[in-house]
């Protein structure tokens, strides 16, 4: 099947930014300023390193809450997400952890950003917050409320850290169709949780069963780059891209440009 352009590119790369602990969670070092500037310094060893795209994620902020963002996580992400977008001018979107996508898709309009990651958009699955049920009917028409249709959403399915137990008769190729006749803008595969790879025949079924393009969302590195790269039309990549292959690290340069090099010997 021919592959689908995202985001204007063929084939993008899109750098994860692991913002640090926001206000109001655990990890929170309490000043705002340190955070939004560290993740504009990233931003720019991403811009220099080639990526195509960024998007940047709350991760520091565990445990999360399900479906849901207070005003203090979700106006921050938006001031760092709008920082981001004009210092590189490169396109950006944003998660908002766990499930919390009515967030994320005001935080990204308020930004200007351009694309959102949500997680629960069909079907139901228990994941480390409890049970997360779909929200794809009210997440697009809050979309139309506010204006925000040139955002894209693009949806994880049977997605990482989670049991799929309550949908096991569901197979992961009916998921993306679902997500499709959902009004998905793009599928996004998994492996089984950050930094891990996803399954080969699970890519393969997906980009059978549907017309939307397809990311993938994890495990991806310098090494197996090849094994996927015909599978794909975009690929997430965060643990990989920070030292010593670690999320929680900063985003390493060398490592970066290492995988952009690879995939220009494959295109």
């Amino acid at each position: 099947m021919k592959n689908k352009r995202i985001l204007n590119c063929n084939k993008p790369v899109i750098g994860v930014i692991h913002v640090d602990a926001l206000p109001g969670t655990p990890w929170y070092k309490g000043n705002v300023k340190t955070i939004i500037n560290k993740a504009i310094k990233e931003t720019k060893v991403y811009q220099n390193s080639g990526v195509d795209a960024i998007i940047i994620e709350n991760m520091h902020d565990v445990p999360y809450l399900k479906k849901t963002a207070g005003h203090e996580i979700s106006t921050l992400m938006s001031v760092i997400g709008y920082e981001i977008k004009n210092s590189a001018g490169l396109q950006c979107g944003i998660q908002i952890l766990a499930g919390a996508n009515k967030q994320a898709l005001a935080a990204a309009n308020s930004a200007g950003l351009d694309f959102i990651r949500a997680e629960g958009f069909v079907f139901a699955h228990v994941a480390d917050e409890g049970i997360m049920e779909s929200d794809a009917g009210e997440l697009l028409r809050y979309r139309k409320q506010i204006g925000a249709d040139n955002i894209l959403i693009f949806t994880d399915i049977k997605k990482k850290h989670s049991s799929h137990s309550i949908t096991s008769d569901v197979s992961i190729a009916e998921t993306a169709k679902a997500a499709e006749f959902f009004l998905s803008d793009g599928i996004i595969v998994t492996g089984p949780s950050t930094g891990e790879e996803a399954n080969v025949d699970e890519l393969k079924s997906v980009r059978e069963s549907t017309l939307l393009a397809i990311m993938i969302g994890s495990g991806i590195t310098s090494d197996n780059i090849e094994n996927f790269y015909e599978l794909a039309d975009g690929f997430i990549v965060g643990s990989y891209f920070k030292k010593d292959g670690l999320w929680k690290n900063e985003v390493d340069s060398e490592r970066v440009k290492k995988l952009i090099e690879k995939i220009k010997t494959l295109s």
